[in-house]
């Protein structure tokens, strides 16, 4: 049988890379629903194309030209942040790949957990935000969480077959982005065009200046420790240009295991839909002679300060991880849209989190707040520098 598929966020980089590998499987996968926030256009040309039997336009305002087109087709459409969250439950979806950017993935995610659907899971923020309260959701349900970052699918592959084998740790690798080696001095004039200028990856806006904080890496680092049961301590973070050794796993007999290959996010999107199976691609293969050398060295904590900000959020908890993720968005908005520097995101993120209220055990509407509280004292940052 087909595997259905709900692609949240199917007009971004997850999400249209995601379609890709649904049209090359036509007998593996269909597509139940699909959603965008503003693309209508892409939306449209998409649900010609798969036929789902829904679709959601997350601006409101663009419902009826969405409609307009779809309708004709059988195609339902509907509109907004409610609509987004109630279609997971849908009896006709077995996987739900949440590929929407930030805090949004939340509760759309919870909802497909609640209601037993697997989760294919590109969005970070959502164990970042709630880590905790996910993990206890998919186990209670029995849903597997399947991760979509190279990284997480890294060690994900790396763990098969090795459940009884404990973890000593697990080693992410970071490709150390546009502005590896470069110092403070050279960062505080950097241009958003230079830091949109990913070495090895094609990504979304948001990620790709994630990246070159380190926050990217920051991020998976807090999601890591959810998805693998870890301490803080038994994670790190090695920096490898060449982005072909996707991330480690070290046993406690000394043994690592690393998964390679070329960086291509539809790898990694095509394991996660199609788990437990390895189906056929044709996707470029690595060959070791074009890569005569593989390097690694330590980020540099010093100038990134990100990282360190995101495992000092790690290791206090509490509702932390979702305060800087929530000033991380914000501040990065803010540097896309020309309103601060470069080095002045960490600033925003480091300053919010010692500004908004610490929950230690925080619950959902703990952490509605937390996101409300930081976002505005993020903004109220990003003003005063402007």
């Amino acid at each position: 049988m087909k595997k259905r598929i709900a692609i949240l966020g199917s007009t971004g980089s997850i999400g249209t890379q995601a379609l890709e590998v649904v049209a090359a499987h036509p007998a593996a996968f269909s597509v139940s629903v699909l959603t965008a926030q503003s693309n209508a256009d892409l939306l449209i040309e998409q649900a010609v194309q798969f036929r789902p039997s829904v679709v959601i336009i997350g601006n409101e305002k663009l419902r009826s030209k969405v409609d307009l087109a779809l309708s004709p087709l059988g195609i339902k459409v509907y509109a907004g942040e409610e609509a987004l969250a109630s279609v997971v439950e849908s009896d006709d979806i077995d996987m739900v790949l949440t590929a929407l950017v930030g805090y949004s993935g939340l509760l759309p995610t919870m909802r497909a957990i609640e209601a037993g659907k697997d989760i294919a899971l590109a969005n970070k923020e959502t164990l970042v935000v709630a880590g905790e309260l996910i993990t206890a959701l998919a186990r209670k349900h029995k849903v597997a969480l399947l991760p979509v970052d190279s990284e997480h699918s890294a060690i994900f592959q790396c763990l098969v077959g090795e459940k009884q084998n404990p973890i000593e740790k697990i080693i992410l690798t970071a490709s150390g982005g546009p502005f590896r080696g470069k110092d403070r001095a050279f960062l505080a004039t950097v241009t958003k065009a230079q830091a949109l200028k990913h070495p090895n990856w094609t990504m979304g806006a948001k990620i790709t200046i994630d990246s070159a904080t380190l926050m990217n890496k920051g991020l998976e680092v807090i999601e890591a420790k959810w998805l693998f049961d870890l301490a803080p301590d038994q994670i790190d973070v090695v920096v490898h240009p060449q982005s072909i050794i996707h991330s480690m796993v070290q046993f406690e007999d000394g043994s690592i295991k690393a998964q390679m290959g070329l960086p291509d996010m539809r790898l990694p999107i095509q394991y996660a839909l199609g788990y437990p199976r390895r189906l056929q691609a044709d996707f470029p293969r690595f060959d070791f002679t074009q890569y005569p050398s593989l390097t690694f060295e330590k980020p540099d904590t010093d100038t990134f300060r990100n990282l360190p900000l995101a495992f000092e959020a790690l290791a206090k908890g509490g509702n932390l991880p979702c305060v800087i993720n929530a000033a991380n968005e914000v501040a990065v908005a803010a540097f896309l849209n020309d309103e601060i520097g470069f080095l002045e995101i960490s600033e925003v993120i480091e300053n919010c989190a010692a500004k908004v209220s610490f929950v230690h055990n925080p619950d959902y509407a703990d952490y509605v707040a937390s996101d409300t509280e930081a976002r505005r004292v993020a903004a109220e940052l990003v003003h005063a520098i402007v």
